[in-house]
This record gives C-alpha cells, structure tokens and sequence, in this order.
C-alpha cells in the first residue's frame, strides 16, 4: 500500500532555517518523489503577526501554516486548544493521511498527538527527535540555567527544580508522565544520532522502538579543494550557523585569542552566522569585544549570515570547518554539510559532534568549552602537512534527501 504522509514541523524554512524545520522540509519534498507515497504535505507552526489565532492557511500546494503556540511550557499545553480538535482535525479529514510524522511539537504542544489518534487510530504517527525537550525543560539542552551552564547528563527530578526553584519535584514527575504518556501513542521515533538515541532509550522509550536515521543532504558533488598559493598551508577555519551561547562562538574567539600573535596571523577564521543582535547584552558584548580586536588584527573575518544555498560557495574558500558548541549537540547538520562539501572538521568531543567526526579520521576532537585545546588543535591542523589531506580523503558523503526518505519509508513499513 501506498502511503499518505503529512509532516508536521514546528517552522517552515520560508520563515525560520533552523536544522529540524530544513531537515523536515527536504523530508517532505524527497517523500514527493518516493515509488512508495502516494500523496505528501507539509503543516508548520507558523507566527504570521496576528497572534495566536488557531488558523491553518494554504502556503502553496501541499502546505500549509498553523497559528498555533504554546501557553504552558512546563506541560508543552497548546495556547488555541480548539483548533486541534477542529481546524487540525478538518484537516486530517480533508486529506486522509496514513502517516503523520512530526519533526517537533515545541510552538504547537503535545495535544495533536492525541488528537491524531482520537480522530483515527489507524493513523500511524512518528516522531522525530531533534533534541531533549521530554527530558529537559530548559529549551530541550541539557544545560543548567544560571553562570556556567553546566551540562546535565541525565534526569533528575531534584536537580531540575535546581533549574526552576518555582516547580516542585513533583511538577517534574507529572511533566515526565504526560510526556511519556503521549509518547505512548506514538508507533515510532527516529533519532538523527545514536547518542540522542540512546538518552531517549535511558529515559523510557523501548529501543526496538527508536531507529537512528540520519538528516539527507543535497546530493552534490564535492568542491574542489582550495588553491594554495606557494608556502601556503590548509590555515583557513570556518564557523557556520547561528551565534548565541550555547554554539560556542566566544570559546571559538577565545581560542583566537589565546595564540600568541605570530601564531594568529598566520591564520583566518571567518564568521558565517547570524542573530548576535538578539542575545543577551552580556554575551553579545563580549563577542563585539573579543571579535573587534581581531578583526583589526586581520585573523578575524565577519563575513554574517547567508542563505542556504550559499553555503556550498562559502565553504569553497575554507579548509576547516568549527563546530565548537557547548551544549550536547544531537546532529548538527553542519556537519553533514561539511562533508558533502568535504571538508573536515574540529569540533567539541560532547554528544552528536563526538560521534558524526572521527577524531583524526575525518577531522579533529577538542575539549568541550576548553578555548586553549581549540587553539591547539586549529594550530595542529594548519601547520601538518598531510592532516587535511589524510581526513578529507576519509570522508563518507552522507546520505541524501532520497535515501533518507527510504530509510524512513522502510522503517515506516516496518
């Protein structure tokens, strides 16, 4: 039988390129050209100025936008309550799916969920999971609130209220119970990384239930590698994504920074991002601070954000590709892009990055949060002569957007 998938997301790329919502959408559009699906759409929480009023409008064909949100963030409780048991449901009676496949639930809440299997149970929903959201209130990181942001590495009632003294333990256990409860419903989860995988399979999820399938790529043929004047080393770095605490771009400049300065100018970074406008003033003044004196000193490039179609051109000129984040990233799709584009990586040894790169295979470990390792490392890999080309050679392309519609399909099917 062929298959009717609707994917939920909780953005649509037109107004937010997060990893999950770029992930979802690609997901949808390989599922377009899968022999298995009959028919696919995409619904994503959009937040179009005119508050929360429950509507779902058609984008183009085949999509649509929700104006859903979430008024309790503890319990993930949606803030338009009717709409999904109406403009949700009409929904799904209008289009018949077989399949439901949620890419997040963050801005539209759990309540759909059930909603999908009230109205018909014979609809099989899937989750993927991006990140920690069940098991951690604090923005799904598995950070602590507070100086520091200490990294947790499991669930603890206690240590939760640690985070927010206005819940109880209590508060804690009945949030878990109505996660795992909804959860229940679900006929299967997908998990871009073995290590978000199995910290779902340590909070209660069965493990024959949970598959690990990667985030497609665009099946593009690699870039050349860069030209190298004479005398010339592999001396150039990149960060790509969004600048705010938690990717780690101040222990980036403080790696920079920590070099002597013969050591600095023989090399340049370039930032590729985005958002620093948005962040707190203390964080966003000492990237200013921190960023101001190296870029007069000429190491320090701030090129900013870019499109993601232009991400291909902007890597052409880099070597090496950073991804120093703090934080137990599940399945950067950096990464990923790096390698299509085969280029190597430094990145933090923590999560989903100490996975997805092979330390001195296809780039280079450091120790998470620690700038004078990075500055080691970033050293390390542009005065080797053969490090750049031993890891690049190493390189796996990643699958693409049709074979990740296969794998899904076939775990679908299952």
């Amino acid at each position: 039988m062929k298959q009717r998938i609707l994917v939920v997301s909780h953005g649509h790329p037109d107004f937010s390129l997060g990893g999950a919502e770029i992930a979802a959408y690609n997901l949808f559009e390989a599922f377009k050209k899968n022999d298995d699906v009959e028919d696919t759409w995409f619904l994503a929480r959009a937040d179009r100025g005119r508050g929360v009023t429950g509507q779902i409008h058609k984008r183009r064909d085949n999509e649509y936008l929700w104006e859903q949100g979430v008024a309790d963030w503890h319990l993930m409780k949606s803030a338009h309550q009717e709409s999904v048991t109406t403009w949700f449901i009409d929904l799904l009676k209008s289009l018949k799916p077989t399949i439901v496949h949620i890419h997040h639930y963050a801005h539209i809440g759990l309540e759909f969920i059930r909603a999908i299997k009230k109205y018909d149970s014979s609809i099989k929903v899937y989750l993927t999971l991006h990140e920690y959201m069940a098991i951690c209130k604090h923005n799904g990181q598995m950070v602590k609130t507070g100086e520091g942001m200490k990294l947790c590495s499991s669930e603890s009632f206690d240590e939760c209220r640690g985070c927010f003294p206005e819940n109880t333990a209590e508060d804690f256990w009945l949030r878990k119970h109505s996660f795992k409860s909804t959860f229940d419903l679900a006929d299967g989860f997908i998990s871009p990384s073995e290590f978000l995988r199995q910290r779902y399979i340590d909070w209660g999820i069965d493990e024959n239930n949970i598959v690990m399938i990667e985030n497609g790529q665009a099946d593009e043929p690699t870039l050349p590698d860069r030209t190298l004047n004479d005398g010339e080393t592999r001396n150039r770095f990149g960060y790509f994504g969004q600048v705010n605490p938690y990717k780690g771009i101040d222990i980036l400049l403080e790696a920079l920074k920590s070099m002597k300065k013969g050591e600095r100018d023989s090399l340049i970074v370039e930032i590729h991002g985005a958002n620093l406008e948005q962040q707190s003033g203390e964080f966003k003044e000492k990237v200013q601070k921190l960023a101001k004196k190296l870029i007069k000193e000429g190491c320090l490039r701030w090129v900013g954000p870019y499109r993601p179609d232009e991400q291909m051109e902007r890597m052409r000129a880099i070597d090496w590709v950073i991804v120093p984040s703090i934080w137990w990233e599940n399945s950067p799709m950096v990464i990923q892009e790096a390698f299509v584009a085969g280029r190597p990586l430094i990145v933090s040894d923590i999560g989903g990055m100490k996975e997805k790169v092979r330390d001195n295979i296809d780039g280079l470990h450091f120790s998470a949060r620690n700038p004078v390792d990075l500055a080691s490392k970033m050293l390390h890999a542009a005065k080797s002569s053969t490090l750049w080309e031993e890891c690049s050679k190493n390189i796996v392309k990643p699958l693409n957007y049709m074979e990740c519609a296969e794998s899904h399909i076939k775990f679908f099917n299952y």
